[in-house]
Protein backbone atom coordinates (compact mmCIF):
# COMPACT_ATOMS: atom_id res chain seq x y z
CA UNK A 1 0.00 0.00 0.00
CA UNK A 2 1.45 3.39 -0.96
CA UNK A 3 2.45 5.67 1.85
CA UNK A 4 0.78 9.01 2.24
CA UNK A 5 2.53 11.95 3.81
CA UNK A 6 1.67 12.36 7.45
CA UNK A 7 0.05 15.51 8.72
CA UNK A 8 3.30 16.45 10.48
CA UNK A 9 5.41 16.43 7.27
CA UNK A 10 5.95 19.97 6.09
CA UNK A 11 7.76 21.22 3.06
CA UNK A 12 9.74 24.39 3.62
CA UNK A 13 12.35 26.39 1.82
CA UNK A 14 14.29 27.20 4.97
CA UNK A 15 17.42 25.45 3.75
CA UNK A 16 17.39 27.01 0.29
CA UNK A 17 20.61 28.85 1.17
CA UNK A 18 22.36 25.50 1.56
CA UNK A 19 21.60 24.45 -2.03
CA UNK A 20 24.68 24.16 -4.28
CA UNK A 21 23.23 26.54 -6.88
CA UNK A 22 21.54 29.90 -7.03
CA UNK A 23 18.26 30.66 -8.78
CA UNK A 24 20.23 32.52 -11.47
CA UNK A 25 22.18 29.32 -12.17
CA UNK A 26 18.88 27.52 -12.66
CA UNK A 27 17.62 30.18 -15.03
CA UNK A 28 20.83 30.01 -17.04
CA UNK A 29 20.71 26.22 -17.12
CA UNK A 30 17.21 26.31 -18.59
CA UNK A 31 18.20 28.70 -21.39
CA UNK A 32 19.42 27.34 -24.72
CA UNK A 33 23.16 27.70 -25.38
CA UNK A 34 24.07 31.15 -26.69
CA UNK A 35 26.15 31.62 -29.83
CA UNK A 36 27.60 35.01 -30.74
CA UNK A 37 27.82 35.57 -34.51
CA UNK A 38 30.38 38.27 -35.34
CA UNK A 39 30.50 39.06 -39.05
CA UNK A 40 30.29 42.36 -40.94
CA UNK A 41 28.18 40.70 -43.66
CA UNK A 42 24.51 40.93 -42.62
CA UNK A 43 23.55 38.17 -45.08
CA UNK A 44 25.97 35.70 -43.50
CA UNK A 45 24.80 36.66 -39.99
CA UNK A 46 21.16 36.15 -40.99
CA UNK A 47 21.70 32.74 -42.60
CA UNK A 48 23.77 31.50 -39.67
CA UNK A 49 21.38 32.90 -37.04
CA UNK A 50 18.30 31.35 -38.66
CA UNK A 51 19.99 27.96 -38.89
CA UNK A 52 21.22 28.06 -35.28
CA UNK A 53 17.89 29.21 -33.84
CA UNK A 54 16.13 26.41 -35.74
CA UNK A 55 18.57 23.99 -34.11
CA UNK A 56 17.75 25.26 -30.61
CA UNK A 57 20.41 27.90 -29.97
CA UNK A 58 20.00 31.48 -28.79
CA UNK A 59 21.94 33.90 -30.99
CA UNK A 60 23.58 37.27 -30.52
CA UNK A 61 24.88 39.28 -33.47
CA UNK A 62 27.63 41.84 -33.98
CA UNK A 63 28.85 43.52 -37.15
CA UNK A 64 32.25 44.63 -35.84
CA UNK A 65 34.94 43.43 -33.45
CA UNK A 66 34.39 45.99 -30.68
CA UNK A 67 30.65 45.27 -30.45
CA UNK A 68 31.42 41.54 -30.48
CA UNK A 69 33.89 41.97 -27.61
CA UNK A 70 31.35 43.92 -25.55
CA UNK A 71 28.78 41.15 -26.12
CA UNK A 72 31.31 38.42 -25.31
CA UNK A 73 32.23 40.06 -22.00
CA UNK A 74 28.68 41.05 -21.06
CA UNK A 75 26.74 37.99 -22.22
CA UNK A 76 29.32 35.18 -21.92
CA UNK A 77 28.10 33.12 -24.89
CA UNK A 78 28.94 29.42 -24.97
CA UNK A 79 30.47 29.81 -28.48
CA UNK A 80 31.57 32.56 -30.85
CA UNK A 81 31.42 32.34 -34.64
CA UNK A 82 33.91 34.90 -35.87
CA UNK A 83 34.75 36.42 -39.25
CA UNK A 84 38.38 37.44 -39.75
CA UNK A 85 37.70 40.63 -41.74
CA UNK A 86 35.69 43.01 -39.57
CA UNK A 87 35.91 46.73 -38.89
CA UNK A 88 37.17 48.10 -35.59
CA UNK A 89 38.89 44.96 -34.36
CA UNK A 90 39.57 42.17 -36.80
CA UNK A 91 38.74 38.56 -35.97
CA UNK A 92 42.31 37.50 -35.27
CA UNK A 93 42.88 40.38 -32.84
CA UNK A 94 39.49 39.68 -31.27
CA UNK A 95 40.30 35.99 -30.77
CA UNK A 96 43.70 36.79 -29.27
CA UNK A 97 42.20 39.35 -26.85
CA UNK A 98 39.32 37.04 -25.95
CA UNK A 99 41.62 34.17 -25.03
CA UNK A 100 44.09 36.46 -23.23
CA UNK A 101 41.49 37.47 -20.65
CA UNK A 102 40.71 35.08 -17.77
CA UNK A 103 37.10 36.33 -17.97
CA UNK A 104 36.56 35.00 -21.48
CA UNK A 105 39.43 32.59 -22.14
CA UNK A 106 37.21 29.52 -21.94
CA UNK A 107 34.76 30.61 -24.68
CA UNK A 108 35.40 28.50 -27.78
CA UNK A 109 35.72 30.22 -31.17
CA UNK A 110 35.06 29.00 -34.69
CA UNK A 111 36.59 31.32 -37.25
CA UNK A 112 34.52 31.66 -40.42
CA UNK A 113 36.51 33.25 -43.22
CA UNK A 114 36.92 33.52 -46.95
CA UNK A 115 40.64 33.04 -46.38
CA UNK A 116 41.52 29.36 -46.38
CA UNK A 117 45.22 28.87 -47.03
CA UNK A 118 47.20 26.62 -44.68
CA UNK A 119 48.86 29.79 -43.30
CA UNK A 120 45.41 31.26 -42.50
CA UNK A 121 44.36 28.07 -40.73
CA UNK A 122 47.60 28.01 -38.75
CA UNK A 123 47.16 31.65 -37.76
CA UNK A 124 43.62 30.94 -36.56
CA UNK A 125 44.93 28.11 -34.40
CA UNK A 126 47.76 30.31 -33.11
CA UNK A 127 45.34 32.99 -31.82
CA UNK A 128 43.26 30.35 -30.04
CA UNK A 129 40.41 29.36 -32.37
CA UNK A 130 39.07 25.86 -31.78
CA UNK A 131 37.97 25.46 -35.40
CA UNK A 132 38.20 27.21 -38.77
CA UNK A 133 35.52 27.06 -41.46
CA UNK A 134 36.17 28.46 -44.93
CA UNK A 135 33.45 30.40 -46.79
CA UNK A 136 31.41 29.41 -48.66
CA UNK A 137 30.33 26.66 -46.29
CA UNK A 138 27.40 24.34 -46.00
CA UNK A 139 24.95 25.26 -43.22
CA UNK A 140 24.88 21.56 -42.28
CA UNK A 141 28.68 21.52 -41.86
CA UNK A 142 28.52 24.67 -39.73
CA UNK A 143 25.87 23.09 -37.51
CA UNK A 144 27.97 19.91 -37.10
CA UNK A 145 30.94 21.96 -35.96
CA UNK A 146 28.85 24.07 -33.58
CA UNK A 147 27.24 20.96 -32.06
CA UNK A 148 30.68 19.39 -31.57
CA UNK A 149 31.72 22.29 -29.35
CA UNK A 150 28.35 23.19 -27.77
CA UNK A 151 25.53 20.65 -28.01
CA UNK A 152 22.07 22.21 -28.30
CA UNK A 153 19.83 21.87 -25.27
CA UNK A 154 16.83 20.30 -26.97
Amino acid sequence: MPQTPSATTALTFSDADALPWTPNDWAAALQPPTVLIADDDAGVRDVVAVRLRAAGYRTLEADDGRTAMALAVGERPQLILLDVSMPGLDGLGFCYELHSSPQTADIPVIIISGRGTPADLALGEMVGAEDYLVKPFSPAELLRRVERLVPAAV
